[in-house]
C-alpha cells in the first residue's frame, strides 16, 4: 500500500467513513479510479486488502 501525507484533496468534518460514518481519516484511491474514506479503525481493518488493490493511501495531516 502506497502512503502519502499530501492529499489531493484535504478531508474536511463532511468527510465520514464508508464504514461506520465515523470522521474520515484516509482516502484510498482505487486503481479503477474510485476511493474510499475510512476513520482509521477501519483503515487499519481493511490494509491489507487495499494493499492488495493497489490502493493509494492519503492519511489526514492531524494524523501521524
Amino acid at each position: 500500500m502506497t502512503e502519502t501525507l499530501a492529499s489531493p484533496a484535504a478531508l474536511t468534518a463532511a468527510d465520514r467513513c464508508d464504514r461506520c460514518g465515523a470522521a474520515a481519516r484516509v482516502r484510498a484511491l482505487l486503481p479503477t479510479g474510485g476511493e474510499l474514506l475510512f476513520c482509521n479503525h477501519h483503515a487499519k481493518e481493511h490494509g491489507a486488502r487495499l494493499e492488495q488493490l493497489a490502493a493509494v493511501i492519503h492519511r489526514s495531516r492531524d494524523e501521524s
